[in-house]
């Protein structure tokens, strides 16, 4: 197995490592890629702003999950105290993978000064060194000449990892860009960081933001979403949001309260039963007996709680995200369109998708029974309760169509 290493303080990660990293993984052909944020850099002090140890592990986790299954965050130097020293981390990682291919990977700056880090000879052997390379100079003479004085000095492995045109910026940069974000600034920070990563900055307040929770633009709103969930999870919202505010403006509602709930809608998807039971009693949210066991249907009721008390979105908003997974007796049309966008977005491909799709533009209550009747078959072929507000609703559409 061929893993990369690639660490940094990662204070924040931005799309200029997201990119990198991606490169390495394409070029490399890695089977693995580890993250790690750095304890203490050895070259240089945290900056008086540095979010938390765990809040940058949490940030390089986002970025990962971005990156695909491949790659995964590791708090192997925080675990460890004091300076975080290279030689040390991949030591351990070839005691961990000891039949494996290291590499690490690395800029080009810190690959020409590479032997006056600590320990130089231990990092040589146990890995070779990748170096990122943004253009044709750096993988010329200077790059020839240093790859040639690290392989006759220390028997080093090298390569070079040509990188696509992005746009690059400092961390402490773009630490001070998100903090002027809020004071008048004219550049948005949002440009240079992967959306989640964005999103987790502003939900913890981190390096001078100022976010109001309840009072969000719908880009940071999204931005929060998307920061709770798993990456496979964007193209759903994303697709529920579009689908959810076309409808609500072709059938007369408001288009924007519709996109926010779709925003919204499965902000809790990931959350263990804990989360979910320890935040619907904070905020007194009542639970039948199939509810207080099925994370399915706890993340509509958490997610509509968040959205009231957290958010503060309108209680319409609220009410369609805590139908939206089951339906419920007496629905108006508001939440019957979040229902439908959610079951039917352009990414949802099962046997009658496409007749809903046509019917949700002619009869909404007819949909809606078409909808829940799928549902219930689905349940029912996988032996999994159905909630008696499906059925209620279900009955109710029924009469009122006959």
């Amino acid at each position: 197995m061929k893993i990369g290493i690639y660490g940094g303080t990662f204070d924040p990660p931005h799309l200029g490592h997201m990119e990198a990293a991606r490169a390495a993984l394409a070029q490399m052909n890695l089977d693995r890629l580890l993250i790690i944020p750095d304890r203490e850099p050895p070259h240089k002090d945290l900056a008086e702003e540095a979010a938390s140890p765990q809040q940058r592990l949490a940030m390089a986790a986002l970025m990962a999950d971005g990156l695909g299954p491949r790659a995964e965050a590791s708090d192997l130097e925080l675990r460890r105290e004091g300076k975080s020293y290279t030689a040390d981390t991949v030591e351990a990682i070839h005691e961990a993978f000891p039949e494996d291919e290291l590499w690490l990977l690395m800029g080009t700056d810190m690959f020409l000064t590479i032997q006056n880090w600590y320990q130089p000879e231990r990092i040589f052997q146990y890995a070779g060194v990748a170096a990122f390379s943004r253009s044709q100079e750096d993988t010329q003479e200077i790059f020839a000449q240093q790859s040639q004085y690290l392989e006759e000095t220390y028997h080093a492995r090298t390569t070079v990892v040509p990188l696509p045109e992005v746009r690059e910026i400092a961390s402490r940069d773009l630490r001070r860009m998100l903090a002027s974000e809020w004071t008048g600034g004219n550049v948005d920070p949002a440009q240079y960081l992967w959306e989640p990563v964005y999103g987790y900055i502003l939900k913890e307040g981190l390096f001078g933001t100022q976010a109001d929770l309840k009072h969000l633009s719908d880009k940071h709103l999204r931005a929060i979403s998307f920061s709770m969930v798993q990456a496979k999870r964007l193209p759903h919202i994303k697709g529920t949001e579009e689908t959810a505010a076309a409808l609500a403006a072709f059938w007369g509602l408001s288009p924007e309260k519709a996109r926010r709930a779709a925003i919204l809608h499965d902000c809790t998807k990931y959350w263990t039963l804990e989360q979910h039971l320890e935040t619907c009693t904070k905020y007194g949210v009542a639970l039948d007996e199939l509810e207080c066991v099925s994370v399915k249907l706890l993340h509509a009721k958490s997610a509509a709680a968040l959205a009231r008390h957290v958010f503060g979105e309108p209680e319409e908003e609220c009410q369609a995200i805590f139908s939206h997974t089951t339906g419920r007796p007496g629905m108006t049309a508001f939440d019957k369109i979040l229902y439908l966008a959610d079951y039917m977005e352009p990414t949802r491909d099962f046997d009658g998708v496409e007749e809903l799709r046509r019917l949700v533009w002619e009869d909404l209550d007819r949909a809606m029974i078409l909808g829940l009747e799928m549902s219930i078959e689905d349940l029912e072929e996988r032996g999994v309760p159905v909630h008696p507000d499906t059925l209620g609703i279900l009955e109710e559409l029924r009469r009122k169509t006959r």
